[in-house]
């Protein structure tokens, strides 16, 4: 095994990670290890400890986030196979900002509300959008047919 070097995370690397930068790789692991502990948490959490009734959009929403949590597990093993569950966290959180959260903000109705704490929660989602390895994507899961996909 070689010697850490900070100029070998930064470049690609074709032999272990399809070309991507090992640093997105040990982002994306560190963001599958964050859904797991804090989600995971907060979902199972919620789900072992109700009592009663389940409100069923809030059960759908604690089945999501368990779920995320668990395939994160296997996120975590191989992230590159895994990039469909962060382009749904991205997807999901960054649709209800907009929709939800952004309109709220606009009208001066958001500070104090219900939606705070998610729209808080949520706009973290930056985060997997700047670490999210968009070349790799595009060539894997977007266009995989492509000619210049032969060529990277």
């Amino acid at each position: 095994m070689s010697a850490f070097s900070v100029k070998r995370i930064f470049a690609r690397d074709f032999q272990r990670y399809e070309g991507v930068r090992p640093i997105q790789i040990y982002l994306m692991r560190l963001g599958f290890l964050l859904v797991i502990v804090l989600v995971g948490n907060i979902a199972w959490s919620n789900i072992f400890t109700h009592e009663g009734d389940w409100d069923p959009l809030a059960a759908v929403a604690l089945s999501m986030w368990a779920g995320c949590s668990v395939l994160s597990v296997l996120g975590l093993i191989n992230p590159l196979r895994w990039i469909p569950l962060v382009l749904f966290e991205i997807a999901y959180k960054s649709i209800w900002l907009v929709v939800v959260a952004y309109p709220m903000w606009s009208a001066g109705t958001l500070a104090g509300s219900r939606a705070e704490g998610i729209a808080l929660s949520f706009l973290p989602v930056i985060l997997p959008i700047l670490a999210m390895p968009w070349g790799y994507v595009f060539r894997t899961h977007v266009w995989p047919n492509r000619s210049w996909r032969r060529r990277a």
